[in-house]
């Protein structure tokens, strides 16, 4: 039975990429990256109450050029699901950073890693494309048995601009749903 389920997951993480290449423009291919040139965190205070409270985007340019954020499409997992497209149109100044508020967008449906560990009571605090780390905020964890960090993953379709060159990228690259227990 494991192996039929580890074969159904790798079938559909084949599906998944393969929806992603088809939908990705003729004239500039996506491509899937580990690092990209903006990096950014979705943040929003409905995930540890209930109710639907808006949502922030904090966001990094690591390059040297302005750039503008058009979207971020999250890419759902399981076929019935539809795609997530955040409308952002932001610009990064070059080596700095942006934000954005939001109404509340549901960016937790439609994955099954999600809808565990929010019945197991975890608290989701962060969604971004980097690894989140302790330290990276400010957190001093002495006893790990009382504070543990869970992440699911995710792909997502990036789409920005470099206003210098009027380059239109999109890339396809992975997030990751930052969970916490206490």
């Amino acid at each position: 039975m494991k192996s039929d389920q580890k074969s159904n997951a790798f079938f559909r993480k084949i599906r998944l990429l393969s929806i992603v290449l088809l939908l990705a423009p003729k004239t500039y291919p996506a491509q899937i990256t580990e690092d990209g040139d903006i990096k950014f965190a979705f943040y929003s205070s409905a995930w540890s109450a209930d109710s639907n409270d808006g949502m922030r985007l904090i966001l990094f340019n690591s390059t040297n050029n302005e750039l503008i954020l058009n979207s971020i499409t999250f890419l759902k997992e399981q076929q019935e699901s539809e795609f997530v497209e955040v409308g952002i149109n932001t610009k990064i100044p070059p080596l700095g950073y942006a934000e954005e508020e939001f109404e509340y967008i549901d960016l937790l449906q439609g994955n099954g890693c999600i809808t565990r560990t929010l019945a197991e009571n975890w608290k989701l605090v962060e969604v971004s494309n980097y690894t989140l780390n302790p330290s990276v905020r400010n957190l001093i964890i002495e006893d790990t048995e009382s504070f543990r960090i869970y992440q699911c993953s995710e792909y997502v379709k990036t789409k920005w601009k470099n206003t210098n060159s009027n380059e239109e990228i999109e890339s396809v690259e992975w997030v990751l749903f930052h969970f916490e227990i206490h």
